[in-house]
């Protein structure tokens, strides 16, 4: 496997990987991937933050996953957003009926905020990736990552 020390954002990069019969890897890669390539559309006005809680579990976001948030996109309805009401920040989904807007969570467990013209509210930016552990290993490491 060829080294990229070089490109410290640099992760080695396979195009495609079998499913079936295993191939030895280091055979197949292609090149180089830069994940902020790929996930930063707009790196002046990125930002990461990790989820504290399970108000979004039925989105797939999940408590020690990190979002990746992009503050330069407008917020449409039904996106994922970083929202800041009455001095608090949330991630909820962002819903826009006729003039009434609306955080919802996507765990029945959580109540859906309906946002006033009273409220202290801004979106802080749209959730554009979410990156969740997948294993045992990586799980224990992201619950002890103070990231």
């Amino acid at each position: 496997m060829k080294e990229f020390r070089n490109h410290p954002a640099a992760i080695a990069y396979f195009e495609s990987v079998t499913a079936g019969f295993p191939s030895p890897a280091d055979d197949h890669m292609d090149k180089a991937l830069d994940l902020n390539e790929h996930l930063i559309a707009h790196p002046a006005s990125t930002f990461f933050v990790r989820v504290q809680g399970d108000s979004m579990t039925g989105a797939g976001i999940h408590h020690g996953d990190l979002l990746i948030v992009d503050k330069s996109l407008h917020a449409q309805t039904g996106d994922i957003v970083i929202a800041f009401i009455e001095g608090e920040f949330t991630v909820k989904r962002y819903i826009c009926k006729g003039n009434r807007h609306y955080l919802y969570p996507e765990n029945s467990g959580y109540p859906v905020i309906e946002v006033s013209f009273s409220n202290d509210f801004r979106i802080w930016g749209v959730v554009c990736y979410s990156v969740h552990a997948t294993g045992k290993k990586s799980t224990q490491k992201r619950n002890q990552s103070n990231l």
